[in-house]
């Protein structure tokens, strides 16, 4: 159950880590240009990760603890996490990366899908017509290459969107529980996958490699800091439903940051699709507050 709060200021949250997550991929591709292997980077934000998050808790004094009940939730969380980036990453060495973006941004059609069963949330035609619209204005603006397509990383691909789902229902799971200690518990998870990761593809970079394009690397690990910690707060005050949408702005903050960045060019279509995904956000959140403002509704005497 989430916590009750204004819908705006969810989207909000929820928006910022999109945004901030549509920054890291940029910089990511640039720092992979540079030589900084991706799999040995994601080792490197992790363990920065656990470190601010113990951090965090000894200074501040917070718990460690996870909520009583919560411990599922919070493992869930965990493994989840570990299956996104894992199996997002691995993706696109067997398909183009706009394929992989495409397939792995069904999560918030499956959200949607489930929600029924998982937060007893009512699927409307407007719901899904936001829905449909937010992956239609994805597809734009990747603009994916439907051609080489190699099973394996569809399936990973897909794998990928499935454990995004399931880590959007978990966090809604495990509100009680920290923030930090979310985060430190859910990287001590996520750190075993990414090691194996790491010494799949090579072994693990030195962390002399990382100066080889640092303020990249900065920018990486920034941008996956603030992008995962707005998640959790954001989940923990909105539906699944409605943040799943607002992370559809991710892939347009990333290819305007690609075009100012990177150099990259934007066709009309690009525009169109980024539109579209915006439109369906402000769409998403006026349901939610319509709906909301119903269940509080307290009907009148006759």
């Amino acid at each position: 159950m989430v916590s009750a709060m204004p819908a705006g200021a969810g989207v909000l949250l929820a928006l910022g880590s999109a945004a901030a997550y549509g920054l890291n991929i940029t910089f990511t591709r640039i720092a992979a240009l540079a030589g900084v292997p991706g799999p040995s980077l994601v080792v490197y934000r992790v363990l920065v990760m656990l470190a601010l998050a113990g951090a965090v808790i000894a200074l501040m004094r917070r718990s460690f603890r996870v909520a009583e009940g919560e411990g599922g939730a919070v493992a869930l969380l965990g493994i989840t996490s570990a299956g996104v980036g894992l199996c997002y990453l691995s993706s696109v060495a067997f398909i183009p990366v706009t394929v992989a973006a495409v397939l792995f941004y069904t999560f918030p059609i499956l959200i949607v899908a489930l929600s029924p069963f998982v937060e007893g949330t009512r699927v409307t035609l407007p719901l899904l017509g936001v829905t449909v619209c937010a992956f239609v204005g994805v597809v734009l603006v990747v603009g994916p290459a439907w051609s080489d397509l190699d099973p394996v990383g569809l399936l990973l691909a897909g794998g990928a969107s499935v454990a995004a789902t399931a880590q959007f229902f978990a966090a809604g799971r495990a509100v009680r529980t920290d923030t930090w200690s979310k985060l430190l518990w859910v990287h001590v998870m996520v750190l075993p996958a990414g090691l194996a990761a790491a010494m799949a593809t090579g072994g693990l970079a030195a962390p002399a490699a990382l100066a080889l394009a640092p303020w990249s690397v900065f920018f990486n690990i920034g941008g996956f800091v603030i992008g995962f910690l707005l998640q959790l707060m954001a989940l923990a005050r909105v539906p699944a439903v409605v943040a799943g949408l607002a992370f559809c702005a991710e892939p347009v903050v990333a290819s305007v940051t690609a075009a100012l960045v990177l150099g990259e060019t934007l066709g009309v279509i690009q525009y169109l699709g980024g539109a579209m995904v915006i439109g369906a956000i402000v769409a998403n959140v006026l349901i939610d507050q319509r709906r909301r403002r119903a269940a509080t509704a307290v009907p009148e005497p006759a």
